[in-house]
């Protein structure tokens, strides 16, 4: 039987680009590598390259190819696992749909979507299953203070980009003298900044993937605890140990079962594709469930919540990679 040759694209052009890099390795070294000819594809905003060995060849991103050993290798699938710009955005979806490469991931309309949460809460509020967070967009910093007092939010806020990842420029805020920095701040990362109110609760996660005979998985959801001062789950919390991630969540039934139903109804009503994450926040006090994003690709690194899920359902990591292959073939 023929290898099929899959190209595992990684990096990116964000502040998640090391991210992708360690989510990639760690589905490189699960891959059935006997099944298939894996060729890490590294996307930069320098360039693209075939990373073999130490050795970074080129990449042809005309007909993505790469040459081999003097053999021109198209690819059967690519494998996407960069988080942020341009892979979570939409922008190497619509690349591979021209070139009729398919890949692991929601579609181009999906992804870009999802991606700016300015444009994705009022979409995930109109379904009606989940409560989302009042909010400002703010599309310059020019007059963001007086934008954010009209609207009436109450704090503390949340700042952060519109369009990102793993809390990278994320700020809560707690009066008005933090607001502007926390502004210029996400600024620096996006060219639109979302201002919400915080919700006091319990955040949860929970993975839904689809199979390639159509069976629906939806993971066993997780509980985040910040500790060591971080109040939320930003960058260190998420990357350097400072949290918790009970799997499964120590939480009542129902709530575990409805965010389970509101994760599969969504992961339908938004059109995904892949392996998909969807974060929440539990408020306690009113017994209510927000929606707070989606992760068209979410993090596959050895730390990742999203493994950690299909371990808990009893699916190793190189089984959920084997049935994402498949399920995009």
């Amino acid at each position: 039987m023929d290898k099929k040759n899959i190209a595992l694209v990684m990096g990116g052009f964000s502040g998640e680009h090391d991210i992708s890099i360690a989510s990639g390795n760690q589905v490189y070294g699960q891959l059935d590598h006997s099944k298939y000819n894996v060729y890490k594809i590294i996307v930069e905003r320098e360039g693209w390259y075939w990373l073999d060995g130490e050795e970074h060849r080129p990449v042809d991103r005309g007909e993505f190819t790469v040459t081999d050993q003097g053999k021109k290798v198209h690819f059967e699938l690519a494998f996407i696992i960069v988080h942020g710009n341009p892979g979570e955005n939409g922008v190497l979806q619509g690349y591979f749909d021209m070139l009729g490469v398919k890949y692991t991931t929601c579609g181009f309309y999906t992804s870009a979507l999802t991606f700016q949460k300015g444009y994705c809460n009022p979409v995930v509020k109109g379904f009606g299953i989940v409560k989302v967070a009042k909010s400002v967009l703010l599309y310059s910093p020019e007059n963001s203070e007086f934008e954010v007092q009209k609207s009436g939010l109450k704090y503390p806020l949340f700042v952060k980009p519109a369009a990102g990842g793993s809390s990278v420029a994320t700020t809560k805020v707690k009066s008005p003298e933090q607001l502007l920095p926390a502004i210029r701040e996400a600024f620096a990362e996006d060219h639109a900044v979302l201002v919400e109110e915080c919700i006091v609760g319990r955040e949860f996660d929970c993975g839904v993937f689809r199979k390639a005979d159509g069976e629906k998985l939806v993971f066993p959801i997780t509980e985040i605890i910040p500790k060591g001062g971080h109040e939320f789950f930003d960058y260190e919390a998420k990357y350097q140990g400072f949290s918790n991630e009970v799997t499964p969540a120590e939480c009542p039934e129902d709530i575990s079962k409805h965010i389970q139903e509101v994760s599969s109804r969504l992961y339908d009503l938004l059109g995904c594709k892949g392996i998909v994450r969807f974060d929440y926040i539990h408020d306690t006090a009113a017994n209510e469930l927000y929606f707070l994003e989606v992760n068209t690709i979410p993090g596959q690194s050895a730390e990742s919540i999203v493994p950690k899920q299909a371990k808990a359902m009893g699916i190793s990591p190189a089984e959920l990679y084997e049935m994402s292959i498949q399920a995009a073939l």
